[in-house]
């Protein structure tokens, strides 16, 4: 049963295929594929880009500091052999595998979409600048505006899974939440309490100097992202079925409204230093613009519905990415959404 309280452009309609509708959308659609095909014959593809102009060196260039110290997870042949280390070994199992045990064919419980943790969090949580698991030790517990409360380990893998995995959370005491905090903490063991790593997190990408487009981002998706991903955005499951090996990047299966990637600022970040899979933040494929293009192509699609309304209780607080009014200036939801977003960080000042 659907909403009827949200936007109807939140709700999760019956027309799962993209590009039906009506003729427009059909020749799209044959135009689109045509294009897929003679990309994907190109060998030299992967670096292609969709809009003449901008991918010039200076945007494919990261910044020249960031390779000096970033950090680098501990060695998994450290992890110790008593119980405390088969506790590690758990946890990383968990964030690795997510859907063997949580998922919905689960061994353990079934209270996941079926998506990994490391979907999101690339590598085990491990990889720079993949939203990696480097500063959690160190800073948590800690305030968060989002909730407006303190909040522990604990709570965030929690939100974490009944957002971006659109599940039910774990209980505090569960063998399997324990595991995966003992493995975060193992891995933030050399990070100094209160100090945060560089490449922890996501890479800080620059706002462009208009909104994104969707239209772009459909064009940059099916160069970069299709062949993945698939035609809607429906992912590629492995032959068991148990599990992605390509994950869901909207519909009923994929992350949901309130998980931290459907602001453009979170998603746009993270496709820049990570995608097409295997890229890495010293040797980005896409522009700036195309990486914000199709992480608004794909936050404008379809997927489930989380109740979002407790969210960001300070609306002055409110990140100038977050979707959802109300807000404490006057730019639209739109706006908020795809930008531009200069504009409101000059409003301010």
């Amino acid at each position: 049963m659907l909403n009827r309280n949200l936007p109807r452009h939140l709700e999760f309609g019956k027309d799962k295929n993209l590009f039906r509708g009506n003729n427009t959308f059909i020749t799209s659609f044959i135009l689109i594929h045509l294009i897929y095909f003679l990309v994907a014959c190109n060998p030299n593809s992967a670096g292609n880009t969709t809009q003449s102009g901008s991918d010039s060196s200076t945007q494919r260039k990261t910044d020249a500091s960031l390779t000096k110290k970033v950090w680098v997870a501990p060695d998994t042949l450290s992890i110790p052999t008593d119980d405390s280390g088969k506790m590690v070994h758990y946890g990383r199992e968990l964030i690795m595998h997510t859907a063997k045990y949580l998922g919905p064919r689960g061994s353990v419980m079934q209270i996941t979409n079926g998506m990994n943790c490391q979907n999101c969090h690339l590598a085990a949580g491990t990889k720079p600048f993949g939203n990696n698991y480097s500063a959690v030790a160190s800073t948590y517990p800690k305030f968060r505006a989002r909730s407006g409360s303190i909040e522990s380990i604990e709570k965030r893998i929690n939100d974490c899974i009944e957002r971006s995995l659109n599940g039910r959370k774990l209980d505090d005491n569960s063998k399997e939440l324990r595991a995966i905090v003992i493995y975060m903490k193992w891995l933030g063991q050399n990070v100094k309490r209160g100090e945060t790593p560089k490449g922890a997190g996501l890479y800080n990408l620059s706002y462009i100097d208009r909104a994104a487009d969707t239209l772009k981002g459909r064009m940059v998706y099916v160069q970069q992202c299709l062949r993945c991903h698939g035609v809607n955005g429906e992912g590629k499951l492995y032959a068991d079925k148990i599990a992605y090996e390509y994950p869901p990047l909207w519909g009923k299966n994929s992350y949901n409204i309130g998980a931290g990637l459907y602001r453009l600022s979170r998603f746009a970040s993270y496709i820049k230093a990570n995608m097409p899979y295997g890229t890495n933040y010293k040797q980005p494929v896409l522009t700036d613009e195309e990486a914000w293009d199709v992480a608004a192509f794909v936050n404008s699609q379809q997927r489930p519905i989380k109740n979002y309304t407790t969210d960001w209780p300070d609306k002055a607080q409110k990140p100038i990415d977050y979707p959802f009014g109300p807000y404490a200036d006057n730019f639209s939801e739109n706006e908020h959404k795809y930008g531009p977003f200069k504009p409101m960080i000059a409003s301010k000042k």
